[in-house]
């Protein structure tokens, strides 16, 4: 198998060899401090919790309610129930409009060293029948430039495999369950697309030092997604280490999802020295569940605070690569186009905690005792995750959602101009 044969081809390397990658950052001494580009080259919410994190379109919620069909609600949809033409048009406004250098140079000016950009399979494959549009490759060429002039990391991920590897429609299509796993051809298709991507960027760690195989395969569905996963994380590993047809190494990162796992069942996966460069991707929300939304402020700060040592302890480098502010499910379309909020009860099966308004939502309609929250909530997720390799915040920005919104939260002062100057230093004692 590929795996062992890249476990004794490393294991007869020296170790100053295998140390002797550079890698774009200096990962392991500095600290990730970063934000997701969400809702631009994939249509999509935000990063989903074990639970489930279903609806996509709350980001850019006008692209999907402009359409006039309710039967629209991921990006399969969207390309679907559209005639071709006018889908194209509608992606490639935004496409041009939604993210553009000047956030890249307002990210740059806000502190942050990494931006992550969620990319689909379609942009590079799509088989008969597949409805998807295609034009997000010269996007992905446009933010390596823009990463580069300003002195950012880029983080390349594949947000969406073929067949879907969660069923959340940020996978492009929002299914019953995953089925990415259970075709040979999916997981070829896939692997094909990790190599297209070693092989662009394999010379240009500078500004894109990280690929991202997968994003969030569902391993809370049993063994047999899980198993795919891992050989899956052993052959990108090669895919991306080995780019160029020969024993030479590239020195990008690897950055694999825990398939939403505990920490510590990747204890010892793919651990230096025989595996080099790679950082284990965890996402931390609290608001897809009942009783997350039942929690009072203290306790959603409590609960940041204490993921700490298990980040500090993994055998992995870690970084929280999605998180937010935010501490209810009350954002539009956050659990789907047409589904309810937990919070305020209208989500099928929820208790009612309270009323909505004031916590989502455009930044003038909240309190400053709520701005007060979101900045302390802030500050303990943020002290919390640099005990790992550090965080890289969901979103930078959203049409009607503030409280997701780095961008907003610059703005709005719950969020500091630079990421290290902190109110709260002790929040988390």
């Amino acid at each position: 198998m590929l795996y062992a044969f890249l476990a004794t081809l490393l294991s007869l390397s020296t170790v100053p060899y295998a140390l002797g990658l550079t890698f774009g950052f200096p990962y392991g001494s500095q600290k990730v401090r970063g934000v997701n580009l969400g809702g631009w080259l994939v249509l999509e919410a935000t990063g989903v919790s074990l639970i489930s994190l279903l609806g996509q379109p709350w980001i850019t919620p006008s692209l999907f309610d402009n359409t006039g069909d309710s039967r629209i609600v991921d990006e399969w949809t969207f390309g679907q129930y559209q005639n071709h033409g006018t889908a194209l048009s509608t992606l490639t406004n935004h496409w041009n409009t939604w993210i553009t250098e000047s956030d890249f140079a307002a990210i740059a000016a806000a502190g942050l060293n990494h931006v992550r950009l969620p990319i689909g399979y379609w942009a590079f494959d799509v088989s008969a029948g597949e409805p998807y549009v295609q034009g997000q490759l010269p996007y992905l060429q446009k933010a390596v430039t823009w990463a580069a002039s300003h002195g950012l990391k880029l983080i390349v991920d594949l947000h969406g495999a073929p067949g879907s590897q969660n069923g959340f429609d940020n996978s492009g299509q929002k299914k019953s369950f995953p089925e990415w796993q259970t075709s040979q051809s999916n997981i070829d298709r896939t692997n094909a697309i990790i190599k297209t991507l070693a092989s662009m960027f394999k010379d240009m760690t500078g500004s894109v030092p990280i690929i991202a195989p997968l994003n969030e395969p569902a391993g809370f569905d049993g063994n047999d997604i899980l198993s795919v996963t891992k050989q899956y994380w052993y052959d990108s590993y090669g895919n991306i280490r080995y780019p160029y047809g020969s024993s030479q190494q590239s020195n990008t990162v690897v950055m694999i999802h825990d398939a939403f796992q505990p920490l510590s069942y990747w204890d010892g996966f793919m651990s230096s020295p025989s595996w080099q460069g790679v950082i284990l991707d965890t996402h931390i929300y609290q608001m897809f569940s009942v009783a997350e939304n039942q929690m009072s402020n203290s306790q959603h700060i409590q609960t940041a605070c204490s993921k700490g040592s298990g980040l500090a302890s993994a055998s992995l480098w870690v970084v929280v690569g999605e998180w937010t502010p935010a501490a209810t499910d009350c954002a539009k379309y956050l659990n789907g186009r047409g589904v309810g909020s937990r919070y305020d009860g209208s989500y099928a099966g929820s208790t009612r905690v309270g009323s909505c308004t004031g916590l989502t939502g455009k930044a003038s309609s909240f309190s400053s005792s709520y701005k007060t929250f979101l900045r302390q909530y802030w500050e303990a997720q943020v002290t919390t995750f640099e005990k790992g390799q550090g965080w890289i915040q969901w979103t930078w920005k959203a049409e009607d959602a503030d409280e997701w919104s780095y961008q907003a939260g610059l703005a709005n002062g719950w969020i500091p101009n630079n990421p290290t100057n902190l109110q709260y230093p002790n929040i988390c004692g």
